[in-house]
C-alpha cells in the first residue's frame, strides 16, 4: 500500500510513523509546500521520499490531506480532478466548509472525511510522535456521501491504529468539536495572555508556576498558522460556546464581588461531574 500524505507536520508526520511501523502502509510518500518539512521528515524517516502533488497522487493508493483547513479548501477538489481510483481522507478539524467545496464533483465518491481527535500543542515534522492516535476516537463525517469501498479503505486504515470509529454529519461534528475541542485553545490562548498582561516578570512565572498552570496552558503552545483557520471556519459554533464560557466567567466574577462562597462551592462542586464522563 503506497499512501502520500499532504502535509507533514504532526498530525500527518504521526500518521506517517504509524502506518508505517504497523505495516499498513509499504511506501509513504511526503508532499509539503516546504522543502524544509520534507528535508526534516526524510531525515526522520517520516516518509520514505518526497514529490510534486500530482506525481504522489498517481503513484498511491491513498491520499492524505493534512494541511491547515484554509488550505484543504483549495487543494481538495484539485485532488479529486486527479484521482482515478485512489482513496482521499481528510484529517480536518472543520468540516462544513470542505465537504460544501467539492458537493457534486464527479470523484465525491473518492474522498472519505475524517478528523482523527488526537495531538499536541507542537507543530512541524519535528514534532511528529509513534502511538499518538493510538485508542483515540476518529470522526468520519457524512459516510453516506462516500463510496462504500473507500469507506471501508478508511476504517481498515483507522482500525490498524488502533482508533475507535464514531459517525456523525458534518454540522454535528463542527457543533461538538467547538464544544471541547476549539474553546480549549481560545481559553487557553486568553489565560495565556492574562497572565503575560497581569505579571511582568517572567521568572515569577517560570518558578511559581504548577503543573496545574502548566496543563491549563499548555495549548497556548499551538500554532496560529493552524488554529485561525479553524476559528474562521467554525466561527459561528465557536461564538456560541465562547458566549457561554464568557457568562460563566461573568457568573464567577460576581459571585467573588459578593462573597457568595456557598453558591461558588456548589459550582465547584457542580463542575467536579467532568470527572465521571472523562474517567
Amino acid at each position: 500500500m503506497t499512501i502520500s500524505i499532504i502535509g507533514i507536520g504532526l498530525i500527518g508526520g504521526s500518521l506517517a510513523i504509524t502506518l508505517k511501523e504497523n505495516g499498513f502502509a509499504d511506501h509513504i510518500i511526503g508532499v509539503d509546500v516546504r522543502q524544509e518539512n520534507l528535508d526534516k521528515a526524510v531525515r526522520r524517516r517520516l516518509i520514505d521520499e518526497d514529490m510534486e502533488m500530482e506525481e504522489a497522487i498517481q503513484q498511491s493508493d491513498i491520499i492524505i490531506l493534512s494541511t491547515p483547513v484554509d488550505a484543504m479548501l483549495k487543494l481538495l477538489p484539485q485532488i479529486l480532478d486527479k484521482v482515478d481510483q485512489q482513496v482521499v481522507i481528510d484529517v480536518g478539524s472543520t468540516k462544513k466548509l470542505l465537504t460544501k467545496a467539492v458537493k457534486g464533483h464527479p470523484k465525491r465518491g473518492n474522498y472519505v472525511s475524517t478528523h482523527p481527535m488526537a495531538g499536541t500543542e507542537y507543530s512541524g515534522p519535528e514534532a511528529a510522535i509513534p502511538k499518538l492516535f493510538d485508542h483515540k476516537y476518529t470522526v468520519f463525517c457524512d459516510v453516506e456521501d462516500s463510496d462504500p469501498k473507500a469507506v471501508q479503505l478508511a476504517r481498515d486504515l483507522y482500525t490498524s491504529i488502533p482508533m475507535h470509529i464514531l459517525e456523525l454529519d458534518t454540522h454535528s461534528h463542527d457543533i461538538h468539536t467547538a464544544y471541547v475541542s476549539h474553546i480549549s485553545h481560545i481559553s487557553s490562548f486568553a489565560l495565556a495572555l492574562t497572565v503575560l498582561a497581569k505579571e511582568k516578570d517572567e521568572d515569577r512565572i517560570f518558578e511559581l508556576a504548577s503543573s496545574g498552570f502548566s496543563s491549563t496552558v499548555r495549548l497556548a503552545k499551538s500554532s496560529p498558522d493552524m488554529w485561525i483557520p479553524i476559528f474562521r471556519q467554525n466561527r459561528d459554533n465557536v461564538l456560541d460556546v465562547l458566549d457561554e464560557h464568557i457568562n460563566q466567567l461573568a457568573r464567577f466574577r460576581s459571585l467573588l464581588i459578593k462573597q457568595d462562597f456557598d453558591t461558588f462551592y456548589k459550582l465547584i462542586e457542580e463542575s467536579n461531574q467532568i470527572r465521571k464522563i472523562l474517567s
